[in-house]
């Protein structure tokens, strides 16, 4: 059954790019290059990419320490009001 939605998200996403995808249909997409489904932050960020929801200029997605790690508790807060200060 997984792999029938599966192959349906990925045949709808060939014969209609002009509209905009539900939840369930990105969820059908988030597959790798080999074709077998992902999962984890992966999955989120493909869903997300395919909703259209990444926004490059989100206070929280630049709420990252020095290392590239996300903040979190009172960093993140910290860093997110900072951000939201300066727009």
């Amino acid at each position: 059954m997984k792999k029938l939605i599966i192959a349906f998200g990925l045949a709808l996403s060939f014969t209609a790019p002009a509209f905009a995808f539900s939840q369930a249909e990105c969820e059908a997409k988030a597959v790798s290059k080999d074709g077998k489904p992902i999962y984890g932050a992966a999955k989120e960020a493909s869903i997300k990419k395919c909703l259209g929801d990444a926004k490059p200029n989100d206070c929280e997605a630049k709420a990252v320490s020095k290392d590239g790690k996300p903040l979190y508790g009172a960093a993140k807060a910290a860093s997110i009001k900072k951000c939201k200060g300066e727009k």
